[in-house]
């Protein structure tokens, strides 16, 4: 089994300050976000390790710079490494392998990720910006994955000119459409982090996605429904409230568990 990480970043996070999240912030962010749709959950997050930061502005950001302070809030909480697993699309075989948040990171260049990008390419002068937090939210009710990337496309490409000419975005050609799009990954490139796998029953070899942001979201959802049902059994067997149970280490409470179980 192999992996290996598809792309060349040229972006790193800024020096907002960044803390990590407190077992109370995970049980808070778990109830909020049960009643949100994955976009609004990863902001959520962010607004808990980037509490200087409005909402506003964390939802301006580009993808790959929310993926990347994801990536960040993931170090500070949980450490470096995330246990990924995937499956074998030909023999449903199970692979299991470790990602390190930093090297995710990392592999930027030191230069900060301009929101708004200039292009020329052949007679076309193109003007995009990158796609944010905003833009998946009005892609999100779109049923048709052609519709959706026609709309992100509009929204995203703010001017096209030829020989000086304004030109719609839905008159542009086809090829030229999907060289725009691929020119947003480049320019954004954490947005997409593709991983090269290799299945060690079959052979057989693809490309899978990780998603920061869902990833979180599944550790997050884990950890507070272990730490609801240790408050449970120690406020039952004692009588604590649930801060002070939450304020204990991790091996005080394991512990008491030992004790009660």
């Amino acid at each position: 089994m192999t992996f290996v990480p598809l792309f060349a970043c040229s972006f790193v996070l800024s020096c907002e300050p960044m803390r990590g999240l407190s077992k109370q912030d995970l049980l808070q962010i778990w109830e909020i976000g049960l009643h949100q749709h994955p976009v609004d959950r990863a902001l959520t997050i962010l607004a808990a390790v980037l509490p200087a930061l409005p909402w506003e502005e964390l939802a301006a950001l580009s993808m790959g710079q929310r993926d990347g302070y994801l990536l960040a809030a993931w170090e500070h909480t949980f450490g470096d490494r995330l246990e990924s697993y995937a499956e074998c699309p030909q023999c449903a075989e199970r692979l299991e392998f470790p990602l390190s948040a930093a090297a995710l990171r990392a592999s930027a260049q030191p230069e900060e990720i301009e929101p708004v990008q200039g292009w020329t390419v052949n007679e076309y002068a193109i003007q995009f910006r990158l796609p944010n937090s905003y833009d998946l939210a009005a892609i999100v009710a779109c049923a048709d994955p052609a519709r959706a990337h026609d709309l992100l496309l509009s929204r995203c490409v703010l001017e096209v000119t030829r020989d000086g000419q304004s030109i719609a975005t839905d008159a542009l050609p086809a090829t030229m459409v999907s060289r725009i799009a691929e020119r947003i990954t480049v320019c954004d490139p954490l947005a997409e982090v593709l991983l090269n796998l290799e299945c060690p029953a079959c052979a057989r070899r693809w490309q899978t996605q990780f998603d920061i942001a869902a990833f979180f979201w599944s550790e997050l959802t884990a950890t507070a429904r272990r730490l609801l049902r240790e408050v449970h059994a120690l406020a039952r067997a004692y009588g604590w409230r649930e801060a002070d149970i939450l304020a204990l280490s991790a091996a005080r409470r394991q512990f008491y568990l030992d004790m009660v179980s």
